[in-house]
């Protein structure tokens, strides 16, 4: 695959698991995870990247697999998962072309990793295609947001450094988004250095226009049934709580596949 195709690469790659620290608390890890022990197996973990939740669960025995177009994020995920004495099924796939050699049960879109489709039209796509992944009577859950409501600021910023505790060496990612309501999408700008002492010694400046798609509760659920979806819940969070009428925000939805025939077309 061609380094210009997917997005996570070089330092952003590198820098992934040490710029976000210890995700074992993360909300979405736990309700996910009773989202499997609800629904049943095997699993299928959407843009598992560099393992955070796939190594997990499999760690807890779960039958999960995974599915990312980075394979720079891949193998650092195989990586990791050999020190662990993990095995794990990864494929290196885009969305729009998914084709697995089985269904799963539970299908796990998290970290708002369908948005970053920016194309209506493409999403809808491998919506479809992750539908008939599903076994009858499956389960997708995934997180999406809304990046922007009326009000608020068109430009974002932030920083952050950390420090390799193995070697001292600091990492840092300066991070710039401008949203444009009229695409609902938003444009990034991200800023890697790696820093030896008091000199950068490696940076990669990371643009994307446009980066993510936003979405209101209601596009949401009109791209889902665009899908074939049958059945769909809305939680607050990452709970299992109802969100409420008036919240634009939907950090997760869940669909239901309708179990039908096997042999119906």
């Amino acid at each position: 695959m061609d380094s210009a195709e997917y997005e996570y690469k070089g330092l952003m790659a590198e820098t992934w698991d040490i710029l976000r620290g210890d995700t074992s608390k993360w909300a979405d890890r736990f309700f996910y995870l009773e989202v499997i022990h609800q629904y049943g197996q095997p699993v299928l973990d959407v843009g598992c990247g560099t393992g955070r939740l796939l190594l997990d669960y499999l760690g807890l025995g779960v039958e999960i697999d995974g599915v990312d177009n980075s394979p720079e994020m891949l193998e650092i995920c195989s990586h990791k998962a050999k020190k662990l004495g993990l095995t794990p099924n990864m494929y290196n796939q885009d969305l729009e072309s998914l084709d697995l050699p089985r269904q799963y049960q539970v299908i796990l879109i998290p970290s708002s990793t369908i948005q970053l489709l920016t194309d209506v039209k493409k999403a809808e796509i491998a919506l479809k295609k992750l539908y008939d992944q599903l076994l009858p009577g499956g389960v997708l859950a995934a997180s999406i947001m809304t990046i922007w409501q009326p009000g608020e600021p068109l430009y974002s910023e932030w920083e952050k450094t950390v420090v390799n505790e193995e070697n001292g060496h600091k990492f840092r990612r300066v991070a710039r988004g401008w949203f444009d309501p009229e695409s609902e999408c938003e444009r990034s700008e991200d800023l890697y250095q790696l820093i030896i002492g008091d000199q950068v010694v490696k940076q990669e400046l990371h643009q994307r226009d446009p980066a993510t798609r936003s979405y209101t509760q209601l596009q949401a659920c009109n791209l889902i049934e665009k899908a074939g979806f049958k059945e769909m819940k809305l939680f607050s969070e990452f709970t299992f709580e109802p969100v409420k009428k008036k919240l634009l925000y939907s950090p997760l939805w869940q669909s239901k596949k309708q179990r039908v025939n096997p042999t119906t077309p």
